[in-house]
């Protein structure tokens, strides 16, 4: 494979996941929580720089490695919001179920008008008994791996 090829499915499979969000989203009514938004950013930041690199192959190296960087946080993205849903760790207080606190009658009344419709600490689709969040976190090592894996292809270990 070329590294220009490398970077066309990239683009590919960003383009990909961020049609299936938006195609979850959109034409199949999950609306997505405040994680599930984070998730989507990484994916869109992977579309511009490899574009990039096949628009200007010149700075392929730099871009490399910050496909690299990007995916290695999205892989964290997902493991997060997939350990929020299942309860193995607290998520963000706006997106989930912490109403605690509230000292009166009038604060506890705030805190729930206040809060999001959608909770990041429910799994609202899943497929094999792996939510979108789990998907998400699969997609991004697999895409983190084949950039670690070309990286030492094309650069040795520079």
């Amino acid at each position: 494979m070329k590294l220009r090829h490398l970077f066309m499915l990239i683009f590919a499979a960003s383009a990909a996941v961020l049609a299936g969000a938006y195609a979850f989203q959109y034409l199949g009514g999950l609306a997505p929580c405040k994680l599930c938004l984070y998730q989507r950013i990484p994916y869109g930041l992977a579309m511009l720089v490899s574009g990039g690199a096949i628009i200007w192959p010149a700075y392929s190296r730099m871009a490399h490695a910050l496909l690299i960087g990007i995916f290695a946080v999205s892989v964290g993205l997902g493991v997060h919001h997939a350990g929020v849903e299942w309860q193995w760790w607290a998520g963000p207080a706006s997106c989930s179920n912490l109403l605690g606190g509230a000292a009166n009658v009038e604060e506890l009344t705030a805190m729930i008008l206040a809060a999001p419709v959608v909770r990041c600490d429910e799994v609202p689709w899943s497929l094999f008994g792996i939510s979108l969040a789990g998907y998400n976190a699969l997609i991004s090592m697999a895409l983190l791996g084949a950039g670690g894996f070309y990286w030492k292809r094309f650069y040795g270990r520079a």
